[in-house]
C-alpha cells in the first residue's frame, strides 16, 4: 500500500521536507503514517491532520493511495 504524506509550514521545516511516500502492507492509520513517515519521532500537540484534504482524527485508517496531510496548529486573530 502506498500513501503520500505531506507537511506544512512548521512541521516541514521541522522535519527538513515537504512530503514522503509510506509503504505499509494492511491496514493503517493516521498516527501509525506519522511514526513511520517520522522514524518514532513523538506527534507534535494540537497537531492537525487530513486524510484526501478532509480532516481527520489519529485513529483514522488510511487506504492504498491516500494521501496524509500533517499541520501546525493555526493561530489568527
Amino acid at each position: 500500500m502506498s500513501i503520500q504524506v505531506r507537511y506544512f509550514a512548521s512541521l516541514g521545516d521541522q522535519l527538513g521536507r515537504q512530503e514522503d511516500q509510506v509503504q505499509a502492507e494492511g491496514p493503517i492509520t493516521v498516527a501509525e503514517v506519522w511514526q513511520q513517515a517520522t522514524d518514532g519521532l513523538p506527534m507534535p500537540p494540537n497537531i492537525l491532520m487530513a486524510v484526501n484534504q478532509e480532516y481527520a482524527e489519529t485513529d483514522q485508517t488510511i487506504n492504498d493511495g491516500d494521501e496524509v496531510a500533517f499541520f501546525p496548529p493555526v493561530t489568527g486573530g
